[in-house]
C-alpha cells in the first residue's frame, strides 16, 4: 500500500542583538489541526546562524520524509538552500568569489534534511503582520532576550 507523505507547514525565524551577540530562534510546525512550537538560542551567535538553526531544528523534528511548506523571512536561508548550495558543494564549500562559505557547519547540518524532505520555500516579509511569522519572531526574540540577560 502506498503511504502518502505527511504535509507539514513550518514557520521559522531567528533574532540577534548585535551581530554577533545573544540570539534566539523559533519555529512553528503545523500538521492538520496540531501545532508545535520550539525555540532556543545562544549567548554568542549571528542572525543568520539563528535563522539557519530555526530551519534545522524544525526539520529535525520530522521523523519521516514529509512534504514541507517552509515559510521564512530570511532571504539568506532561502536563497542559500534553493540557489547557492549546489554550487558551494561543487566548489568545495567556496563561494563564487573563492572565499569560504560562511556558516558552513550549519549548511552541512541542513543539507541532509533538505535531501530527506520535499520542501516548497516561501518568503514572507518580516514584521509585516503575518500572524505565524510574528509568533516565531516573538519566540526568537524572547530567547534572544533570555540569553542577553544571563
Amino acid at each position: 500500500m502506498n503511504n502518502p507523505k505527511k504535509h507539514i507547514t513550518l514557520y521559522t525565524d531567528g533574532a540577534c542583538s548585535g551581530n554577533p551577540g545573544p540570539g534566539g530562534w523559533g519555529c512553528l510546525l503545523i500538521y492538520k489541526d496540531k501545532q508545535k512550537t520550539l525555540s532556543g538560542g545562544a549567548k554568542q551567535t549571528t542572525n543568520n546562524q539563528m535563522e539557519l538553526t530555526a530551519v534545522i531544528e524544525g526539520l529535525s523534528l520530522l521523523k519521516e520524509s514529509c512534504l514541507v511548506d517552509l515559510y521564512t523571512d530570511s532571504k539568506y536561508v532561502m536563497e542559500g538552500a534553493t540557489r547557492w548550495l549546489d554550487g558551494w558543494i561543487q566548489k568545495g564549500w567556496k563561494k563564487a568569489d573563492k572565499k569560504p562559505v560562511l556558516n558552513v557547519e550549519y549548511w552541512q547540518k541542513l543539507l541532509p534534511l533538505l535531501q530527506k524532505h520535499t520542501i516548497t520555500w516561501h518568503w514572507v516579509k518580516g514584521h509585516a503582520g503575518h500572524p505565524q511569522n510574528e509568533l516565531v519572531d516573538q519566540l526568537a526574540c524572547t530567547e534572544r532576550d533570555n540569553f542577553a540577560n544571563q
